[in-house]
């Protein structure tokens, strides 16, 4: 099977849709990164307990949620891993400009399997290509993905990418790319230190300069269509419970 059957797949399986225990439709629909899919579903479990109202949430790449958005209605929050997607969808009033805000920001690492006794430093010129030993480097989509743009650019700025470029595991977002490293398949990916962290099958082997690439930060806002009850969710995102819930997931809190 090939590698875009397999990440079409796997893409799929991560792509969540929650309803309330009693069956119903949510009160919120939330569209957001593949990356946040450990840290928001406990976010919501907490607004849950508190207010009583329910959280959809649907995850991929972030690319593929703004697609959704610009052609169909249905979500009311988006929460992109870049400012580019929110931005596009920005240009197009398919979001409401005004409640916009960036919320949390990671960096991105290079990982191996937890068993992996791999050592690789992370410089100008590194020889990751000698590292790989004809396997190949896992990274989201590097024309569309926030999180195969980020890795395109650092190993772009340290002088690695086309020494590694004919060595890619494509993958339709970053969790697909940590699953191929968590089961073995590729020796090595880049992902978001939290996404590494939400997975024990993997380990980080170094952390890319945060000069080497834009900086990895995470927009929100109310898409225009979005149904009243989407604006407290979206307030309650900075309040401390949710705060502490990022925090735990290895995320930054920005808050602006």
């Amino acid at each position: 099977m090939g590698w875009s059957r397999i990440s079409r797949l796997l893409a799929a399986a991560l792509t969540v849709v929650v309803v309330s225990a009693a069956g119903f439709a949510a009160d919120v629909t939330f569209f957001a990164a593949a990356s946040l899919s450990s840290a928001l579903p406990e976010v919501a479990a907490a607004y849950q307990k508190q207010t009583g109202k329910t959280v959809a949430f649907s995850f991929a790449a972030s690319s593929v949620l703004a697609r959704q958005i610009e052609a169909s209605p249905g979500a009311d929050i988006f929460m992109s891993a870049d400012a580019d997607w929110m931005d596009y969808l920005d240009n197009k009033a398919l979001v409401n400009h005004a409640t916009r805000k960036t919320l949390l920001a990671t960096h991105l690492v290079l990982i191996a399997p937890a068993a992996s006794t791999a050592v690789v430093k992370i410089a100008p010129n590194f020889d990751l290509a000698g590292a790989l030993k004809g396997g190949r480097l896992a990274v989201a989509d590097p024309a569309s993905v926030p999180a195969g743009k980020y890795a395109k650019a650092a190993l772009t700025s340290l002088g690695v990418w086309n020494t590694v470029a004919d060595h890619l595991a494509q993958a339709e977002n970053v969790r697909v790319a940590l699953a191929y490293v968590a089961r073995g398949e590729t020796p090595f990916g880049i992902v978001y230190t939290t996404d590494a962290l939400a997975e024990p099958k993997v380990k980080i082997v170094d952390t890319f300069p945060d000069k080497t690439h834009a900086p990895i930060v995470y927009p929100a806002a109310l898409t225009k269509d979005a149904k009243p009850e989407a604006k407290a969710f979206l307030t309650f995102l900075e309040g401390p419970q949710a705060r502490a819930v990022f925090v735990k997931y290895g995320f930054e809190v920005v808050g602006k």
